[in-house]
C-alpha cells in the first residue's frame, strides 16, 4: 500500500531518518522495511545534489522518499520536490499561516504558488501534467510541531487543508520550553499531552520522531496513538549495533581474563 493511502486510512507508517549522504546507507535502509524514509536537509551536510540521488535510489527501492526541508522556504521546498521527493516535512511550523505556506510550496496553482519547473519529478520535460496532477492530489506534506508556539496554535495548524500528518520534534519542543532533552520535566509532558489530546480530537495522523533505535520506544508511542513514526537515525543505529556488540564482547574478555587469573 501506498504512503499516501495509508495516511489517508489512519494506519501505523513506520519511517527512518538519512543524515549521512551515503547512497549504501540509504539503500541499506530502504531494503530494510521502511514505508518511507526521510533525507534530512535540516541537520546534516546533504546536498540538493546529493539529495536527489539518494531520493532515485528510495523510490526505486519502493520505499517513499521524503526530505525535511532545512526550513519553509518555497524555493528549497519546489527545488527537492522537483528532485522528485514524494513529500516535504517542514520543520518549525509554528502558526496556521506557517502550514499554508508548507502546502502552497508543494502545490501548482490554483491549489498553490509552486513555480513551474521542468526537472526529474516532472520526467525531465516529458511527463508534466500526469506530475502536476500527481503533486496537487498525492503528494505528502508534513509540519513539525516542534515549538511551544505550535502547541497553542496546534488546532488551527492542523485544520490547513493538505496538511497530512504532523510530527512532533522532542528536543526542540522542549528547548522552547528551557529544557533541552529533558522530556520527563512537567512542562514537556503537559505538552506532549495537550498535543495528543488536540489531535485526537481532530482525528488527524500523529507523528514522532522516537529518536533511540529502540523498538520498545516506538511501541510506546503506538499505543499512546501516534501512527507516522520514525524510527531511529542511520548514524545512531550504526553506532548502537558497535557499542553494544564491543560491550558484550570486551565483557566476556574481562570474564576469561578473570578466571584465567584463577586457574
Amino acid at each position: 500500500m501506498k504512503l499516501k493511502e495509508k495516511l489517508q486510512n489512519g494506519e501505523v507508517s513506520i519511517g527512518s531518518w538519512i543524515t549521512i549522504g551515503n547512497p549504501s546507507i540509504a539503500e541499506i535502509m530502504a531494503k530494510s522495511g521502511f514505508d518511507w524514509l526521510t533525507v534530512d536537509m535540516e541537520h546534516s551536510a546533504i546536498t540538493l545534489d546529493l539529495a536527489q540521488q539518494l531520493i532515485q535510489i528510495i523510490e526505486l527501492c519502493g520505499v517513499a522518499p521524503l526530505v525535511r526541508v532545512g526550513e519553509n522556504d518555497p524555493n528549497l521546498i519546489k527545488r527537492v520536490m522537483d528532485a522528485g521527493a514524494h513529500g516535504i516535512i517542514v520543520p518549525m511550523v509554528n502558526t496556521k499561516e506557517d502550514a499554508m505556506k508548507a502546502v502552497n510550496a508543494v502545490r501548482y496553482p490554483p491549489e498553490g504558488t509552486r513555480g513551474v519547473g521542468l526537472a526529474r519529478a516532472q520526467g525531465y520535460s516529458l511527463d508534466f501534467e500526469r506530475y502536476r496532477q500527481w503533486a496537487n492530489s498525492e503528494s505528502i506534506i508534513v509540519v513539525q510541531i516542534e515549538h511551544i508556539e505550535a502547541v497553542e496554535n496546534l488546532k488551527s495548524i492542523l485544520e490547513v487543508r493538505g496538511i497530512d500528518a504532523f510530527m512532533v520534534g522532542p528536543y526542540d519542543l522542549s528547548g522552547s520550553l528551557g529544557v533541552p532533552g529533558d522530556f520527563d520535566h512537567p512542562k514537556v509532558r503537559k505538552a506532549f499531552k495537550k498535543i495528543q489530546e488536540i489531535s485526537e480530537g481532530l482525528n488527524v495522523n500523529a507523528g514522532f520522531h522516537v529518536v533511540p533505535p529502540f523498538y520498545d520506544l516506538v511501541l510506546k508511542k503506538i499505543s499512546e496513538g501516534y501512527s507516522f513514526i520514525a524510527f531511529g537515525v542511520d548514524f545512531l543505529f550504526l553506532g548502537e549495533t558497535c557499542r553494544s556488540g564491543l560491550k558484550n564482547i570486551k565483557k566476556f574478555l574481562g570474564e576469561m581474563e578473570i578466571r584465567n587469573e584463577g586457574i
